[in-house]
């Protein structure tokens, strides 16, 4: 999962660049990147492992000039850590052309064939690099010096063609402005908004998630569509078009239960009002089949379950506190390369508060229950903080099966659902009852939001990919995603550069 932002305007765009990445920092904590096009047509970039704020200095932002700009926040799912796989990417023919994506690509090992027989060179293992090639090359076939709005949509409908996954593509053509697309079925969000400038001129942008247009005075307009290209012009005009063949929005629910901020708005649904009907469903779920449940307090664990939480705990009608103290320097730890490295950051991460566990029913609610080894260790502390009895609440169902659209999930195998059921899945995290939110129950969550969202995509909980991979895909990614494969992945990357600084491309 990443993080993108594309602006145009009629003044320097750095700083609302970096301040969209800032506030979508939550999607990538690996790395930072920032391409500009200055008035002569001249690329300037700054791209480098870390956090957006470590990323940027002020010699670089001063060096970012231009109106027109990308940015990248990167969450790896397939490549290495490395700093050369940092985004944006960038080729200098044709045109010159600057990329940056979020989601994956499930036909990868196919796509680079293409580019090998195309005549376009892919230096990385990243999927976006492919993704960037397969554009150039659609692009090369246009004919005209200056490509047309109708020219643009062609090439984007020949990479629909090509490409299948999940993602969102933010993309600078010089001469030409901002392209964005979005996949046939919306897996990955973004969307579009506008303001207007002091001489009442409109500027736009596009984003992943509706904050980073809040951040930087830019005001909602509308999601991008399945399969819609936008173009958005040097000068500011905005072209739309519906490039994918027969799309249909299926946007991934995980993205409300756990990757989105609450402030956001994605498909029309507030990621902070679903969160509320998560909890009012899982707490009718408890009153229905677990009346033998005595609770005496619910206690979230920071931070995406906390407004879940305090639904669950009015609609039961029992307290609720903030029973853990949250270390907010600690990432996201189901994504940290390793189990040891995990395990220790769960420590590092969180610290309970005894006077909320001692002698008490507690009920722990979580977004999820992906590996489960971040749910023993709560469990364990819960014991150790006092608590006599531990019972534990996830907001979304049983994750059985890897996502294959942009989220890092583990392999099946890894994960603490897969061919278990709910009286072993509990014996697992050492806790006294298990609640997991029912898929039907988690779905209604966001229609009741939005009536017009009727399918998702839930294919970690079901199974069922509605973008199908080819018959080895989950074998190869069992070989990129196992712990195993990140610790060496992790130990290779580290003799690499952490940054490049690119400022004239």
């Amino acid at each position: 999962m990443c993080g993108v932002v594309g602006i145009v305007g009629s003044s320097p765009v750095n700083l609302s660049l970096y301040n969209s990445l800032q506030v979508l920092q939550h999607r990538g904590q690996d790395a930072a990147g920032i391409v500009t096009v200055d008035e002569d047509d001249n690329f300037h970039q700054r791209k480098a492992n870390g956090m957006v704020t470590e990323v940027f200095q002020q010699r670089h932002m001063m060096r970012l000039r231009g109106n027109i700009g990308i940015g990248h926040n990167r969450y790896p799912t397939a490549g290495s850590s490395s700093a050369a796989e940092a985004q944006p990417f960038y080729v200098n023919s044709p045109y010159g052309i600057a990329l940056a994506h979020n989601g994956n690509l499930i036909n990868s090992k196919e796509l680079k064939e293409k580019c090998k027989k195309a005549h376009r060179h892919v230096n990385t293992q990243s999927d976006s690099e492919i993704l960037l090639n397969i554009f150039a090359w659609k692009i090369s076939k246009i004919q005209n010096d200056v490509p047309t709005a109708d020219d643009i949509f062609d090439a984007v409908a020949g990479v629909y063609d090509e490409i299948k996954g999940g993602y969102a593509v933010v993309s600078v053509v010089l001469g030409v402005g901002l392209i964005a697309f979005r996949d046939p079925f919306g897996i990955r969000p973004m969307v579009l908004g506008e303001r207007t400038n002091e001489d009442g001129k409109k500027e736009y942008m596009v984003a992943s998630e509706s904050v980073a247009l809040d951040v930087s005075g830019f005001k909602l307009v509308r999601d991008v569509k399945p399969g819609e290209c936008l173009l958005i012009t040097k000068d500011c005009q905005l072209h739309s078009k519906i490039c994918a063949k027969n799309p249909s929005l299926q946007s991934c629910i995980f993205e409300y239960v756990y990757f989105a901020r609450p402030d956001s708005i994605i498909d029309g649904a507030s990621v902070y009002a679903t969160r509320v009907r998560m909890g009012t469903k899982l707490a009718e779920q408890i009153q229905k089949e677990h009346q033998d449940l005595k609770i005496d307090v619910v206690i979230p664990i920071p931070d995406t379950s906390i407004d879940i939480a305090v639904q669950i705990a009015r609609t039961l009608g029992v307290p609720y506190r903030q029973g853990f103290v949250k270390n907010r320097y600690i990432g996201r730890t189901f994504i940290m390369p390793g189990q040891k490295q995990r395990k220790k950051s769960v420590r590092n991460k969180l610290n309970p508060i005894p006077a909320e566990f001692a002698g008490k029913n507690v009920l722990l609610v979580d977004d999820s229950i992906v590996r489960g080894t971040t749910s023993l260790q709560i469990v364990q502390m819960a014991r150790e903080a006092g608590a006599r009895k531990v019972f534990f609440a996830s907001a979304s169902p049983e994750i059985r099966y890897p996502n294959i659209y942009g989220i890092d999930m583990p392999t099946s195998k890894e994960l603490i659902a897969y061919g278990r059921d709910n009286a072993e899945i509990c014996k697992e995290i050492a806790a006294d009852a298990l609640i997991y939110q029912k898929l039907e129950d988690l779905e209604a969550s966001v229609t009741e939001e939005n009536p017009a969202l009727t399918k998702f995509e839930t294919s970690i909980f079901t199974g069922k990919y509605i973008v199908p991979p080819a018959a080895d895909y989950f074998d190869n990614i069992e070989k990129q995603r196992s712990d195993d494969a990140k610790a060496d992945k992790a130990w290779k990357d580290s003799s690499d550069a952490d940054e490049l600084d690119i400022f004239n491309i």
